[in-house]
């Protein structure tokens, strides 16, 4: 073989080297994971009472939501362990997911409550502070049992002349059904809906009371 062609030779199979190098760029071998979503409906004790006579406005003030679990990963905990479901995330972060799903619980509330946009907030009554401190899968009957979602919430209401109306600590737990990610999604979906069924009937009220 002549000096040439065993560089030609080499120069062929650089260029295969780098063909094939792309086509497993473009083609992982990994499988894609698989997205899920919670909506948290609420089912309000309000949601047959007529109208209040006397609303309020209540504009969102910041609020924090547990480091762990804010991204798009499911996140479990097992005793003093945590991991993240494998192959399976949240549609979005679950920090967006949720302040979704509380915007929907407001708007569909019949109670004195009105959250209105940050554009609003020289007409608001009140602020409202959520911060999030658990939002999690756990393992408290071992890795094979089915687990229990916790969804904690921190709760703070400050009317506009900046004097606090009210704190309250919210938390809701829902076991899933089975050991399975479709049913631990369910759960988080349902503990959700209760904890912000539970937030909105306690800013109503807090909201309503006399000063």
């Amino acid at each position: 073989m002549t000096a040439l062609a065993r560089s030609l030779r080499v120069l062929s199979l650089t260029a295969l080297a780098v063909s094939l190098s792309a086509c497993i760029s473009l083609f992982p071998k990994s499988d894609p994971a698989q997205l899920y979503r919670f909506d948290g409906v609420t089912k309000a004790a309000d949601a047959a009472a007529p109208a209040p006579t006397a609303r309020f406005g209540v504009v969102r003030a910041g609020g924090s939501f547990v480091q762990a679990a804010s991204s798009d990963r499911i996140l479990t905990v097992d005793g003093g362990k945590v991991a993240y479901v494998a192959e399976s995330r949240w549609v979005s972060p679950a920090v967006t997911l949720f302040n979704e799903a509380l915007t929907r619980a407001f708007d569909s509330s019949n109670g004195a409550a009105r959250l209105m946009s940050r554009g609003e907030v020289g007409k608001a009554d009140y602020f409202l502070r959520v911060d999030v401190t658990k939002f999690e899968a756990d393992y408290d009957h071992g890795l094979k049992a089915a687990p229990q979602v916790a969804v904690g919430l921190r709760v703070t209401l400050v009317r506009a002349d900046r004097t606090l109306a009210g704190s309250t600590l919210i938390e809701a737990k829902v076991r899933a059904s089975d050991n399975r990610v479709s049913s631990i999604v369910r759960a988080f979906d349902q503990a959700v809906g209760e904890a912000l069924a539970d937030l909105i009937g306690w800013t109503n009220q807090t909201g309503s009371a006399p000063v």
